[in-house]
């Protein structure tokens, strides 16, 4: 029909084309979807809970914590999710040192889970009177939210310590030991809470993070023993290892993982993370079909 000479035959003809070929590519990612869902290791439908910690850099790198922090929580926004800070603590120049959270929606752990690990900034700290770019960092852990389901944990293995909430609060923080430490005895993992006025809240905080870390390392212990699998899979996950660098004199941002850069830095950590994360999925995509079809 494409050769037909009669204009309008040929221009329903080349409507009809396209609108098949959309519908051909998006039977060809359901089928994909499909074929790999077996493939994924770990819980992907799960609320998040996001650790953010200033690394090297001193006060900037608090600052850029604070920075990649509220990227994502203007993500979030974006897409209808909630952020809930569990935990946090400021440095003296208003940056966070670490911060705690939870983000809550459909989808959330699916499209953030690749965002673990060492994120590096090159600016030009407001401090800095010569001019000097600086370089600092901070690491992003971005665990599934556990389910009690997913491991029990035993009282005998916890050991829980209450002591009085920091920061401004008045009377409360005086007089109440509200806030609650949390520490796995086998494995020597610690979280803690403060946040909440209440103990019995921040117990319940604190046991949310505690069951998200233990089930990421038991997570990462099957991903060690499937390692042949997925060797070649987005990252590590390794909270340590630099997976980004945002450089503001260029107006740039490059995940070191796929080789993808993108530029207008100021709308990205507004949120705007769209095609760096379908980037980052997509490849996971691709690389997951490539060891399917090398196993098969």
């Amino acid at each position: 029909m494409l050769k037909e000479f009669d204009p309008e035959m040929k221009r329903m003809a080349e409507e009809e084309s396209a609108s098949l070929r959309a519908e051909q590519a998006a039977l060809e990612a359901e089928l994909q979807d499909l074929l790999l869902a077996g493939l994924e290791e770990g819980p992907v439908d799960r609320n998040v809970i996001l650790e953010v910690r200033a690394g090297t850099g001193g006060d900037e790198a608090s600052l850029f914590a604070r920075d990649i922090f509220r990227m994502y929580c203007r993500y979030a926004e974006r897409k209808g999710w909630s952020v809930e800070i569990m935990d946090s603590s400021l440095s003296e120049v208003g940056g966070y040192k670490e911060v705690v959270a939870t983000i809550s929606g459909e989808g959330a752990f699916a499209a953030l889970r690749f965002e673990s690990g060492g994120h590096r900034v090159q600016r030009v700290p407001a401090t800095e009177t010569q001019g000097r770019i600086h370089t600092s960092a901070c690491t992003v852990a971005v665990l599934p939210e556990a389910e009690e389901v997913d491991l029990q944990i035993k009282d005998a293995d916890l050991r829980v310590d209450t002591y009085r909430a920091g920061g401004a609060g008045g009377q409360h923080v005086n007089k109440v030991s509200s806030a609650i430490r949390i520490t796995h005895i086998p494995t020597g993992l610690v979280v803690q809470c403060q946040d909440e006025r209440s103990q019995h809240k921040n117990r319940a905080r604190a046991m949310k993070v505690l069951r998200s870390r233990l089930l990421e390392l038991e997570q990462r212990k099957r991903n060690e023993a499937r390692a042949s699998l997925r060797r070649t899979l987005v990252g590590t996950g390794d909270r340590n290892e630099r997976i980004r660098t945002y450089n503001f004199p260029q107006d740039r941002v490059t995940d070191h993982r796929i080789g993808l850069t993108l530029h207008n830095l100021p709308k990205l950590l507004e949120g705007d993370l769209g095609e760096l994360l379908a980037g980052l999925i997509a490849h996971d995509r691709e690389e997951q079909l490539k060891q399917l079809q090398a196993a098969s």
